[in-house]
């Protein structure tokens, strides 16, 4: 699974538009933290209105929360987010997994594997039957990760729209077949 003991109390919980502050929130952390693994970029997302981002959330979006301190007391942190969107130019039965981030923190701790069994259980319970995302080439955990939980190259590349040195490799993973990781973590639904 992960390289270091889970987190406590880590769940994900399925946001929509009323949760747009808090999806703003941890977007626009997620760009500060790794810009060079998404497609937009912080100034893009920070000029955005609510408007923009209510309806950023029409497509199915989790946020993953967890345990930042031994206290049950404390209120849990966000340490995750992940979303679902299909493309106009997509394939027969292809969902795309984007937005996908961890905090720095929390990352190797089963985060990524949460969110993508959610993702993975989310799309084939709507009747899709592939799992498509790109990861940067340089980002070789992610890579790691993404092969881990049942993701194969699938040759295609690209560049990012931002700077072409930044080259992304497509990866799918086919959601016919038995699951690769059995997650254990609790999945809430909102």
């Amino acid at each position: 699974m992960s390289s270091s003991p889970p987190l406590p109390g880590l769940s994900v919980r399925r946001v929509g538009p009323q949760d747009w502050r808090d999806y703003r929130n941890l977007r626009l952390a997620a760009l500060i933290d790794s810009p060079r693994a998404f497609w937009t970029t912080y100034a893009q997302a920070a000029s955005l209105e609510e408007a923009d981002w209510r309806e950023r959330l029409e497509w199915p979006t989790w946020i993953a929360s967890a345990s930042g301190s031994p206290d049950p007391a404390r209120p849990q942190l966000p340490v995750g987010l992940v979303a679902l969107w299909r493309s106009p130019e997509g394939g027969e039965g292809e969902i795309i997994l984007v937005q996908m981030w961890v905090a720095g923190w929390a990352r190797g701790r089963g985060v990524v594997d949460l969110l993508v069994q959610t993702c993975a259980d989310a799309a084939r319970a709507d009747g899709w039957t592939s799992l498509v995302l790109e990861v940067a080439e340089e980002n070789e955990r992610a890579a790691a990760a993404y092969r881990r939980l049942g993701f194969v190259p699938t040759g295609r590349r690209s560049a990012m729209p931002w700077d072409e040195r930044v080259a992304e490799v497509e990866m799918v993973r086919d959601l016919g077949g038995p699951d690769p990781v059995n997650c254990t973590h609790t999945r809430t639904r909102k």
